[in-house]
């Protein structure tokens, strides 16, 4: 009779079973020996060895040799879309990200029904500012798979390009729509959303019911340690970084809001500790920058703040209040041509700051420019205007308002502002430079402001306008607030903004992170 054989698995896929157990105990060097064995047996030709190498290769951070090996699978298998979304995805990780859509588009014609392509092909047109690419992959992916991924990314979308109604949309969505086992979502959207709206102390009490159920999240640890930063509990919100700090020890927002908080308790030296680490370990975040500029421009360094917000404007070129500050530091460092240079693109880049065209007046004021200075002090009274009738804000800096009234008696200018009539004052608190004195006049601020007491930023978490800054994908974004004062501008006496614009910028860090 004829012996009965069991039938033996083809030579390609003999070791794939094996090879899998291996991957998934995360017995690595185990694994790529059986592959090696693997491949050598069949010259190269089992897809599935492949596969798992560069799974493996990537886990170690080779990603370029995890690249070429899924482009060895794709040609073993070009039918595959699962290939040929590895292949993206290295690319993506290699910051390809044209060539990465290319690829994922070449995938979704395999399969045409696959949310993670969709999804994954929105976040690559975020990378490159195709914002309407980004929003139709994105809502494709929803039609397909109601993702708490997807929802974010879409809600952070809108907040990039400024459109708050249609984020708050998309969070209302995500709540109703993710599953209700996915509470630390939900709590996040909650949070979000409240935020958008102005309700900081409901966010805050989702922040505390998402810590209830999940008391390591660190994300929202960090959101509640800055909400409690803005309104000055300091000493509150350190001992919230200090617990977050256990998770993520390496968290650049953690250090820059923990020098931030030091930068309120007015420790300017342990400030800038916190900063420049923060700044090492996310050298190219304009926000940390920005805040070391500040710092320094407080303790008068002016040459170390000169560096810190030239780097800063390499990162964010649009943003005038940045090339205000400059102005000021250069101010201060006796390079009056550069200084007024540098406010005249501040104030062609700037559309509703108050301060950018105040301090640019009283420079010229002390320059001997009253001409010039005049036609500044106009300026800032048409944006005073337009900002009251509009309602977009009725509340302005007290020191503001008391330099623009003397600045304005210098002129023989200003008599019908807004604020001329009493009890018109802000709690918010901004400072900033003058310029040195002229020979011929009274300079209208000097150093002698410096020094003074800071005030709480407490008024000014309803200004804050929440911006997408890209977790995971880390571009930091729009960074404009709409009230009487931008964040971490400076005021008219030469101290330059304290805890108040410091308070909003590591603010959006933390919701960035929560994102």
């Amino acid at each position: 009779g004829q012996n009965l054989r069991t039938p033996e698995l083809p030579i390609l896929e003999r070791r794939n079973w094996l090879i899998h157990l291996h991957y998934i105990r995360k017995d690595y060097e185990t694994c790529k020996a059986i592959i090696k064995e693997q491949l050598h047996e069949t010259q190269g030709m089992c897809e599935y060895a492949v596969y798992v190498q560069a799974l493996i290769m990537r886990l170690e951070g080779k990603i370029q040799q995890s690249l070429e090996l899924f482009q060895s699978c794709a040609i073993l298998n070009p039918k595959s879309s699962d290939n040929l979304k590895q292949v993206a995805r290295s690319l993506f990780l290699l910051g390809k990200h044209k060539a990465a859509i290319e690829v994922y588009n070449e995938a979704a014609r395999l399969n045409q029904k696959d949310w993670e392509i969709s999804h994954n092909l929105g976040v690559c047109y975020i990378y490159t500012k195709d914002f309407r690419s980004a929003e139709e992959q994105l809502n494709l992916a929803l039609q397909l798979n109601k993702h708490d991924l997807t929802y974010m990314m879409l809600g952070k979308i809108h907040l990039l390009q400024g459109d708050t109604e249609k984020a708050i949309d998309v969070y209302k969505s995500a709540v109703e729509y993710v599953s209700i086992h996915n509470l630390t979502f939900k709590h996040t959207c909650f949070i979000l959303y409240t935020m958008l709206l102005g309700k900081y102390q409901k966010a805050f009490e989702h922040l505390g019911n998402a810590l209830t159920y999940d008391p390591n999240n660190f994300k929202a640890i960090l959101a509640a340690g800055s909400m409690m930063q803005t309104h000055g509990d300091y000493d509150v919100a350190m001992n919230k970084y200090r617990v977050a700090a256990y998770s993520v020890p390496e968290s650049p927002p953690l250090w820059n809001n923990i020098g931030m908080c030091f930068f309120g308790k007015k420790k300017y030296v342990a400030a800038i500790s916190c900063l420049k680490r923060a700044n090492y370990l996310s050298p190219f975040d304009w926000k940390i920058l920005y805040n070391l500029g500040l710092v320094h421009l407080t303790m008068q360094q002016y040459a170390s703040a000169f560096h810190f917000l030239s780097a800063a404007i390499n990162l964010r070129p649009r943003m005038s209040e940045l090339y205000m500050l400059l102005a000021v530091a250069l101010t201060n460092l006796d390079d009056a041509d550069n200084a007024r240079r540098s406010y005249e693109q501040a104030v062609q880049l700037d559309e509703s700051n108050l301060l950018v065209n105040l301090n640019f007046a009283v420079f010229l004021y002390n320059q001997g420019d009253k001409k010039a200075a005049l036609l500044q002090f106009q300026e800032m009274e048409r944006k005073v205007n337009t900002q009251v009738d509009s309602n977009i804000n009725t509340e302005f800096d007290p020191e503001l308002v008391e330099m623009a009234q003397k600045l304005g008696a210098a002129l023989q200018a200003g008599e019908n502002l807004y604020w001329s009539k009493p009890g018109k004052d802000s709690k918010s608190s901004q400072r900033s430079s003058s310029s040195k004195p002229s020979s011929s006049q009274q300079p209208l601020g000097t150093n002698q402001a410096l020094g003074q007491a800071m005030s709480s930023a407490a008024g000014y978490s309803k200004s804050m306008q929440i911006t997408a800054g890209a977790e995971p994908l880390s571009p930091s974004t729009s960074c404009h607030l709409h009230r009487s004062v931008h964040p971490n501008a400076p005021s008219i006496p030469p101290e330059p903004a304290a805890d108040v614009s410091s308070e909003l910028l590591h603010k959006k860090h933390v919701i960035i992170l929560v994102l």
